[in-house]
């Protein structure tokens, strides 16, 4: 292993370039960092590499099988870095950030994701200075798990979500404090950090296959239209359809509207078929209490997992991997009920 770290471009804004049509991803930005990068900044950068996606990401554009070849790609390079950086596009980051958490849980290297809102080739761009504080936190031994690193912030990634379209600070995690953040120097919250894992182990670790079209977000509003949601419950039970998860996204701490019976059925029949149901909050910050209200207790009984305090981006990428794990739909659900990192039991 070298005392390097490895920088893995899976696309996104920070390498993108203006086109008629607006940003595009574009390849070679080996040569777009010699070109925007002064001499003094580079020298105070670890020591580090570049490898570049073959075939760039808009990250609108992500799809399940991506986060397949990114930790494919983080596996193969495993034992020749001490850690990694992958620079992403910020539509999607949560959900790969999330996603490579549970795929690496426990790893003994820091991942860091991070990318930037302007390009690197524009006036103005924050991509120099996220890539270069997300090399520094790359390069910090106590740290042992999967971050994201935006805007002076450095978030748990299954923690982090994007929270605004067009500010620097587009990343922030509303219920878990910062791990670190950015000053005159690096600061990081030690407390809250992960232990390292002594059962870790990179050569044993298995890269799902993740495939598209399983999960099913479903997120309740008023005036819900029944045939629409009759056609969608009905192709995922009918066994012509790929869904074998949904998450559902309720009010407050977890309330559905129980006073529909038609919505109530179709729920009931959605679990009574074995398909999970991972039930999270319309909420950005607090806690989920389902049970604490008659309408929530009404999911418990139809044995609704309740997602804590989860994201969307973290309850959209813990489905896909607990659909892919070898077990029970039992133990599906036991796993997927189990706390995050950092998740409040």
């Amino acid at each position: 292993m070298t005392d390097k770290i490895l920088i893995v471009y899976t696309g996104g804004t920070i390498g993108m370039e203006p086109s008629d049509q607006g940003y595009v991803p574009s390849a070679g930005l080996y040569n777009l960092l010699e070109r925007q990068l002064s001499h003094s900044t580079r020298s105070t950068l670890p020591p580090h590499d570049l490898l570049e996606l073959p075939e760039l990401i808009d990250s609108s554009n992500l799809q399940p099988q991506h986060w397949t070849q990114i930790a494919s790609v983080l596996k193969q390079q495993w034992h020749e870095y001490r850690g990694f950086v992958v620079l992403h596009g910020t539509d999607s980051m949560a959900y790969t950030a999330s996603m490579l958490s549970f795929i690496f849980a426990g790893t003994d290297k820091p991942i860091i994701l991070t990318g930037s809102q302007i390009p690197l080739s524009q006036a103005r761009s924050d991509g120099v200075e996220n890539l270069a504080s997300a090399l520094a936190f790359a390069n910090v031994p106590q740290l042992h798990e999967v971050c994201l690193y935006f805007g002076g912030r450095l978030l748990r990634g299954n923690r982090a979500s994007k929270v605004a379209s067009d500010g620097f600070t587009a990343f922030d995690s509303p219920n878990y404090s910062w791990l670190g953040d950015v000053g005159i120097n690096l600061r990081l919250n030690e407390a809250l950090l992960l232990p390292q894992s002594e059962t870790f182990n990179i050569i044993q670790l298995q890269i799902p296959d993740f495939q598209a079209e399983r999960v099913l977000v479903l997120p309740i509003y008023p005036g819900m239209p029944s045939q629409t949601l009759s056609v969608l419950f009905d192709n995922a039970l009918s066994g012509n359809s790929a869904i074998t998860g949904i998450v559902l996204q309720s009010y407050g701490v977890g309330n559905p509207p129980d006073a529909d019976p038609h919505f109530m059925a179709l729920l009931e029949k959605a679990c009574q078929r074995d398909l999970l149901v991972l039930n999270i909050s319309h909420c950005h910050s607090g806690h989920m209490a389902q049970g604490a209200y008659a309408s929530g207790h009404a999911l418990n009984a139809l044995n609704v997992i309740s997602g804590n305090d989860m994201t969307l981006e973290a309850a959209v990428a813990k489905m896909n991997m607990a659909l892919t794990l070898p077990l029970s739909r039992q133990q599906q659900r036991e796993w997927l009920a189990r706390p995050v990192c950092g998740e409040r039991s």
